[in-house]
């Protein structure tokens, strides 16, 4: 496990989407009701002449332009006008769906709804008016999902949640997502599970599933040394955490996905590539 420790002046340091990026991004705000099993809302990005597709992955940002946003931004420009980026999916509210249907599908779940601790009075709680009892808006949501991942013929499946299923930060795993989640995830082949919540960086891998777990939720503040270390022997096994700010990109071709994490000033803290052919990870 490679753990890294942000120096002190990173600590609490905020992020403001960057507009030097130079491109231009086009979201859609959809407000569906769901009352019966349908095919999942889809957008499509025109893939490029040459090249993989590139993204920048953020997560929990946005702090009024307080703090160190301006040089989280101006790495983000930087790299992404490097990568050449097709566009940035945020893991917080996820409102941004793009891809290239052939290569890769993003698959975007309102993961809230299965954490228990969202159907109690706090400041977190649901409006349920309108909408199907918990159970019967879950199992929907599980069955669009599977449908939707089960029909895809993409080379790449990630799927992206605001909540995690493993972390080692300072929720840690979200047991209703290992248990009404992730096996549906691993019957269909999916890459990737990429999120936010923990405002931290983390690389988890585990031994009896194929999926590798990415947090991305360090744009907006740290939680300096809040790590919750797995020592069991058959459990997940972290490659990566740091408790400083930054974000991630994430590049895809037919046969490799390569992903980096970043802290504030640009600098590459992980870099791992997964190949389909053979399957291999270094």
């Amino acid at each position: 496990m490679v753990y890294t420790m942000a120096p002190l002046h990173q600590q609490r340091i905020s992020l403001l989407a960057a507009p030097c990026i130079g491109l231009t991004f086009v979201f859609w705000f959809n407000t569906l009701m769901v009352t019966s099993f349908a095919e999942l809302e889809r957008y499509e990005h025109p893939s490029k002449d040459d090249g993989p597709l590139s993204l920048l992955v953020i997560g929990d940002w946005g702090r009024n332009g307080r703090y160190n946003q301006s040089n989280v931004a101006l790495q983000m420009g930087r790299i992404g006008e490097k990568l050449d980026i097709d566009f940035v999916i945020s893991t917080g509210d996820n409102f941004y769906e793009n891809g290239l249907k052939e290569t890769a599908e993003f698959f975007f779940v309102d993961a809230s709804p299965f954490v228990d601790s969202y159907f109690v009075e706090t400041d977190h709680t649901y409006d349920w008016r309108g909408v199907p009892p918990r159970l019967t808006y879950l199992a929907i949501l599980l069955k669009d999902l599977e449908i939707t991942l089960r029909e895809s013929t993409a080379k790449w499946k990630i799927v992206v949640g605001h909540h995690a299923i493993r972390s080692a930060g300072h929720h840690g795993d979200t047991s209703e997502l290992i248990q009404n989640l992730l096996p549906l995830l691993e019957a269909n082949d999916v890459d990737l599970y990429i999120n936010g919540h923990d405002h931290s960086l983390e690389h988890i891998s585990s031994s009896d599933s194929a999926i590798q777990f990415l947090t991305s939720g360090a744009c907006s503040k740290a939680w300096r040394g809040d790590l919750k270390e797995n020592t069991s022997k058959n459990g997940p096994a972290m490659k990566f955490f740091y408790d400083g700010l930054g974000f991630m990109s994430l590049q895809l071709n037919r046969a490799d996905a390569e992903f980096v994490f970043y802290d504030v000033f640009g600098q590459v803290l992980h870099t791992w590539k997964v190949s389909k052919h053979p399957y291999s990870s270094i």
